[in-house]
């Protein structure tokens, strides 16, 4: 299970974009399948005034949650400590991996089954594990899939959305012993649960994500439609959960409105098949549940994004994916041509706080600031002018006022910033502009053919024969 692709510098997003680009099958699939989730969530949202009093509503808590962010993380820790729970804080995916090996070292655990996590996949938890000698098996069908095909998921939802059902019978016929090749989805999914379902027994840790964590109660919210996450923090005796650090609200009346958009938003279900609410280990008179029960609190950038009034916004995201069903720029190259844990417009935000903007401002480039992402993000969270932000920061002077994110600047080039000082000089100048606009006119028949990506779908730009300016003029003398 140690081939998973790790993840990609963004310098190659273009190479593998236009790859998947020029694959009309996977382009199919993928405007197919964003249809489709776009229609479900539409049918869950019927109802215009419900669906905007309740993205205010689940705004409203993101952003008093995060502006009491600091209060709250040491409540929850205060409050789960006194649960039975054992909290961690890790600043870097290094530290959250070497906690994470601590645990199994300490109880001798060899086999970790995981449910499904984005943030393991973050940290590259399953490389960890598998380099110190563990097994770590995803028990997510999609994320099984993904794994057993040696990729990352492509999708924060729907892992391995980029997969035809011959390709899982293919994938499944030749990695899983003794299975034939079908491609009947039921006996699929039932090859898949019959691997899976003798893991949980034998495992040592169950590890998983957490979609809302309550500081009131110490409790841990996780949202599943399979029943592997109840299995995977149920019957392992020891239960590792791991999350961000802003995953965190103040109270349990906070999570009903979150739960709500979450689902609807996500896979357009009016709730989840199972609602998982974790406050503590077994207690003594139980018959199920861990004896042991750890959660890892990981910052990873997340402090960066919170310092900043405006990218604070950022972390209000509750990893539904709605951005992504609706981005035409994920639509049609997908999740792998970022190169990114999280992919489509929530990536582009969130990816140079993880991973610095030096090596991920071309996503912030690929966008076409239709907002689409902004006008159905469920907590509201202003992904355009995010964007916007971000472009500036990648193109900012390191010694400006404006370069304020690790990595700004990256973008910044001496040619390019000449060129817009030239533009800036013209057109501040009606004098400049004048001339300038005279000789483009008159020298229209040099200008290049070749007008880098302009060109590349487009004829290319020749000025007219005549400003307008002298098209005035000439009305003016005939009148």
């Amino acid at each position: 299970m140690s081939r998973v692709i790790p993840i990609e510098p963004t310098e190659g997003f273009k190479a593998r974009a236009r790859g998947v680009l020029d694959d009309p099958a996977q382009r199919r699939n993928f405007r197919g399948a964003m249809d489709y989730l776009q229609s479900k969530r539409r049918a869950q949202f019927a109802d215009e005034d419900e669906l905007q009093g309740l993205r205010e509503l689940g705004e409203q808590i993101r952003r008093h949650s995060l502006a009491h962010l600091p209060r709250l993380l040491e409540q929850l820790e205060a409050r789960l400590s006194a649960n039975g729970v054992q909290v961690h804080w890790a600043q870097t995916p290094a530290e959250a991996n070497a906690i994470a090996l601590g645990i199994a070292q300490r109880a001798q655990a060899r086999r970790i089954i995981k449910g499904k996590s984005m943030v393991s996949e973050e940290v590259h938890f399953n490389h960890a594990m598998e380099e110190a000698g563990l097994e770590a098996l995803e028990s997510d069908m999609g994320e099984y899939i993904v794994q057993l095909a040696g990729e990352a998921p492509s999708h924060i939802i729907m892992p391995a959305i980029h997969k035809t059902k011959q390709e899982i019978a293919e994938l499944f016929a030749r990695e899983v012993p003794g299975v034939s090749y079908t491609e009947d989805v039921d006996a699929l999914i039932d090859i898949g649960r019959r691997v899976l379902r003798s893991k949980f027994a034998q495992a040592d840790i169950g590890l998983s994500g957490v979609n809302v964590a309550v500081a009131e109660t110490g409790t841990l919210c996780l949202v599943e439609n399979e029943g592997n996450g109840r299995m995977c923090t149920t019957v392992p005796r020891i239960h590792v959960a791991i999350t961000g650090i802003e995953k965190v609200v103040e109270k349990l009346e906070h999570v009903p409105p979150i739960l709500s958009l979450l689902t609807r938003s996500a896979t357009g279900q009016s709730v989840t098949t199972y609602v998982n609410m974790i406050s503590g280990p077994r207690r003594p008179g139980e018959k199920d549940g861990p004896q042991e029960v750890h959660l890892i609190l990981l910052d990873n950038g997340r402090t960066q994004a919170y310092a900043d009034e405006q990218l604070r916004a950022t972390l209000q995201c509750i990893r539904c994916g709605a951005c992504m069903n609706h981005c035409p720029v994920y639509a049609r190259v997908g999740g792998h041509a970022y190169g990114t844990t999280y992919p489509g417009p929530i990536g582009a935000i969130i990816s140079p706080h993880l991973q610095g903007l030096e090596g991920t401002y071309p996503l912030a480039f690929a966008s076409t600031l239709c907002g689409a992402c902004t006008e159905v993000c469920p907590v509201k969270i202003p992904i355009t002018d995010l964007l916007v932000r971000l472009r500036n920061e990648a193109q900012a002077r390191p010694d400006s006022g404006d370069a304020t994110l690790r990595g700004s600047g990256a973008a910044r080039s001496l040619k390019v910033s000449a060129t817009w000082s030239v533009w800036a000089q013209v057109y501040g100048r009606l004098g400049l502009y004048k001339l300038a606009s005279w000789f483009m006119s008159r020298g229209r028949a040099l200008s290049p053919t070749d007008q880098g990506a302009w060109t590349r779908s487009r004829v290319p730009l020749v000025p007219a024969p005549k400003r307008l300016r002298d098209l005035l003029k000439e009305r003016n003398s005939h009148e």
